[in-house]
């Protein structure tokens, strides 16, 4: 699972370095390199969260495969019609944003299948779900820290067209592990009756109901707008409007990545051991505004690339934290639609994100976009930490259903 998993999130790093660096190249348009965005994570989002009940129905392991297969298949379009002469930008914007939203359409429910598949995994390993969840986070920071340091240095070398045939040759090659590797029995089979419209619904009252989860997931939805606007705009317009290459997009992505990494190894090793509530706050609070603020004022190289080492230090510690609350907090037979259709929440603002970037950086300039998105990356991450359900975060207060109304 964790093989599949870092393959599938290395391969999407990659892209998400790639197609920003080949419509800024090709149009000169923050607002075109906004909407691909939007174009495929619109898709996703909407997918994965319709997507919880046929998880449930099906098993994860079927759905990872046949999602992978699919999205590889159409983001292998991107590279081909380049090659041909048939995707040259501005004129062939529209196919291009069909290819990556029908590729966001089928990633979205095979993203969440593999999520799906954790607490099948921690039976079978008799690991806890921290320390699962823990590993899925640290595998995941490193994938893409990897992903990172290929999509730049891919890029700078072959062109960012040719690229994101990396990113659909991971996406077949995750598919394969799935299909060899992880059994039948990693499904988590619910034996509930009824519509999948009331199958769905089941998920979403449970949101409903969970006040800890609801303040979590509108908090990620908005540093997720925020992110994504970053990734997808603001950073490659301000390194390439400096004169430099995608090649720096790559190494910050590397060293926030290697950071996260160690940081995540920490959270795992020690899970238990500390305040998931403090370490969640203070792990966002370093996460973001700290990188947005240093490109904004025109930092030194050196501070910018400190800046996002202690970010990546920060970040370490959020996956692992909302993973396990997560499991600890939702239904075995519900996992699936309810992971679904919290990871679509989470995930809202990313289509968004793109749009919001473009628009800003167009109105505004980069710097003063990336200073107001610092600064409301500092709000989002601090303001709901002084709600009162957020102390059940911790394991005295942590177990299923405490904290719903």
């Amino acid at each position: 699972m964790l093989i599949a998993s870092s393959v599938s999130i290395a391969g999407t790093r990659v892209s998400t370095i790639a197609l920003p660096v080949f419509v800024y190249t090709q149009t000169r348009s923050p607002g075109l390199t906004g909407v691909v965005l939007a174009a495929e994570m619109a898709p996703y989002v909407v997918s994965k969260a319709l997507g919880g009940p046929l998880v449930d129905r099906r098993g994860p392991r079927t759905i990872s495969i046949v999602g992978d297969v699919l999205s590889g298949g159409f983001l292998a379009l991107i590279p081909i019609l380049y090659a041909v002469g048939q995707l040259a930008l501005p004129d062939r914007i529209p196919l291009l944003l069909l290819l990556v939203a029908l590729a966001g359409a089928f990633r979205g429910p095979g993203d969440g299948a593999r999520n799906t598949m954790i607490p099948a995994v921690a039976d079978a390993s008799g690991l806890s779900i921290e320390k699962i969840t823990g590993l899925d986070s640290t595998f995941d920071r490193a994938s893409g820290l990897l992903g990172a340091g290929i999509g730049g240095l891919l890029v700078a070398g072959f062109g960012a067209p040719e690229t994101v045939a990396v990113t659909a040759g991971a996406s077949f090659v995750s598919a394969l592990v799935v299909a060899l590797f992880i059994p039948a029995v990693a499904a988590v089979e619910s034996t509930e009756t009824g519509s999948y419209r009331s199958r769905l619904a089941a998920g979403a009252s449970f949101l409903r109901r969970d006040r800890l989860l609801r303040s979590v997931l509108a908090m990620i939805a908005v540093t997720n707008l925020l992110e994504a606007a970053y990734i997808s705009v603001m950073l490659p317009v301000w390194v390439l409007d400096q004169g430099r290459g995608p090649e720096l997009i790559g190494l910050l992505g590397l060293v926030f990545g290697g950071a996260a990494v160690a940081s995540s190894l920490i959270a795992t090793t020690m899970s238990g051991r500390f305040s998931r509530r403090t370490a969640y706050l203070v792990g966002f609070t370093l996460a973001g505004a700290p990188r947005y603020l240093a490109l904004a004022v025109d930092a030194p190289l050196w501070l910018i690339v400190a800046t996002n080492v202690v970010a990546g230090l920060g970040a370490g510690f959020i996956n692992p934290t909302i993973g396990a609350i997560f499991f600890e907090r939702v239904p075995r037979p519900i996992v699936g639609r309810v992971g679904s259709l919290a990871d679509a929440l989470a995930w809202a603002g990313i289509p968004l994100g793109g749009v919001v970037g473009g628009a800003a950086v167009a109105v505004m300039g980069v710097a003063p976009a990336l200073g107001a998105a610092g600064a409301a990356y500092l709000v989002s991450t601090t303001v709901p930490g002084l709600r009162p359900e957020w102390r059940e975060m911790d394991p005295a207060g942590a177990r299923p259903g405490v904290g719903l109304e």
